[in-house]
């Protein structure tokens, strides 16, 4: 059953901006759940062999960090604790004050996490520390700045490179419509998952904001583009054959009808291989997995029912109109 994309448009889109503006006050206002290395924070990871009660420690770790703050400067301004899914470890993170002097300050995390080792054993005895890391200085906003340079690089770049292939389609329509239109729903396939992994970090602890996931920001910047641009092909190629026979709608509808079977087998195929590595491959892995997972559904969603609908709705009321090559005759190339 062929799909009817431009009659039912203004329902994806609506969809779509609702989500998208939604997503960006999530963004603006949203707890982000950063990883110890956008942070000054400190992190342990004790292995365990049994079950053990996590309200239980957390209270007695609370009381350890009202014991280490004073009532002239609290040494520790935050922590938080929490059982990594599927494995027996409990993940400590712990923000100290960070205008103690250096010397000091390690003194009190050594003298912590002693007292937090004591204070396990009493529940459980097979507690061991299996990890430690200890940041002194965030570089967070060191990876921010380079992904957003290295993304406006990027935007300007297929910019230029969509005006160049997408020029001399139709009179009516202007190659950088293309361009533009692909950088929009490219910037929806970034928000709109990215508060998606934002709001299951806020549930699950574990899946944090981290390199993993600036560098997967940057990775479906590729594939979002790709499927957009297959389609957008179809169409340009059907343009110049249906012009003077379908009307623009068809034409568009014919587009993505023709490509349908690629973009989501091509989408499936990427997203079974994700959702095998983030169950069965390594642990490190599983928040770029997650968030690779989420963009894979909105870019196959967004270059379907969210690109050529916009397409459509910017050209809808032009004549369609295709460039025409001059012939050249051969004796206008003779010279008397």
């Amino acid at each position: 059953m062929a799909l009817n994309v431009i009659k039912n448009r203004f329902i994806y889109l609506t969809f779509s901006c609702s989500l998208f503006v939604l997503s960006i006050l999530a963004l603006l206002f949203w707890h982000l759940n950063l990883w110890i290395e956008m942070t000054w924070w400190t992190q342990w990871e004790y292995k365990y062999e049994w079950n053990v009660d996590l309200e239980k420690i957390k209270e007695k770790i609370e009381v350890l960090k009202n014991d280490f703050n004073s009532e002239n400067q609290d040494i520790i301004n935050w922590f938080s604790v929490y059982k990594v899914n599927w494995e027996n470890i409990l993940v400590l993170e712990t923000w100290f004050n960070n205008t103690t002097d250096e010397k000091t300050l390690e003194w009190y995390k050594t003298s912590f996490n002693s007292a937090v080792l004591k204070t396990l054993w009493t529940e459980n005895n097979s507690f061991t520390l299996s990890k430690y890391q200890n940041i002194w200085k965030s570089f967070w906003e060191y990876i921010k700045k380079t992904a957003i340079i290295t993304l406006i690089i990027s935007c300007i770049a297929i910019s230029v490179y969509l005006w160049y292939a997408f020029s001399w389609v139709a009179v009516w329509i202007s190659s950088m419509s293309f361009a533009l239109i692909t950088l929009l729903t490219l910037f929806h396939d970034v928000v709109i998952p990215a508060w998606f992994y934002i709001l299951t970090s806020s549930f699950f602890p574990e899946y944090k904001i981290d390199t993993y996931f600036v560098t997967a920001l940057l990775t479906i910047l590729w594939y979002s583009i790709n499927d957009t641009i297959i389609i957008f092909d179809r169409i340009r190629e059907n343009i110049k054959f249906y012009v003077k026979t379908k009307k623009l709608d068809e034409i568009i509808d014919l587009s993505i009808n023709e490509t349908l079977a690629r973009s989501i087998f091509t989408s499936l195929t990427l997203f079974f291989v994700l959702v095998a590595i983030f169950f069965f491959g390594p642990i490190s892995l599983r928040w770029f997995m997650l968030a690779l997972i989420y963009w894979v559904v909105f870019w196959t969603y967004s270059s379907i029912f969210v690109a050529s609908p916009i397409l459509y709705e910017i050209s809808k009321n032009k004549k369609l109109q295709v460039y025409e090559k001059k012939e050249t005759k051969v004796e206008d190339k003779i010279i008397v």
